[in-house]
C-alpha cells in the first residue's frame, strides 16, 4: 500500500523520513494531488540505472533499425569471441 502523506507532514521531517524505505517511497500531496516523491538513495541510484539502460537499449534499437542489424557470427567476431 503507497504511503502518502500531505507534503505539510514536512514541518516534522523526521518523521517523513523514518517512513522511507527502499523500493517504499512516501508519496507527498499538495491540495489532495500527487506532487512529490521521496525515495531511498539506494532507490533512486537503481531507478537512474535504469533509465540509463532502457535509453542505450532504444538507442541502439534505433540503430539497428537505421543501419540494419548484425548477425550471430558478425557479434562474435566484432567481440573477439569464437565458438568453442
Amino acid at each position: 500500500m503507497p504511503n502518502i502523506k500531505p507534503i505539510s507532514d514536512l514541518r516534522n521531517y523526521n518523521e517523513v523520513l523514518r517512513d522511507i524505505s527502499v523500493g517504499e517511497p512516501v508519496f507527498l500531496t499538495k491540495n489532495g494531488r500527487g506532487k512529490f516523491a521521496i525515495v531511498d538513495i539506494k532507490e533512486y541510484e537503481r531507478l537512474k540505472a535504469s533509465l540509463k539502460l532502457l535509453s542505450k537499449l532504444a538507442q541502439g534499437e534505433q540503430i539497428g533499425k537505421e543501419k540494419g542489424w548484425m548477425t550471430i557470427e558478425e557479434v562474435e567476431a566484432e567481440l573477439g569471441i569464437h565458438n568453442v
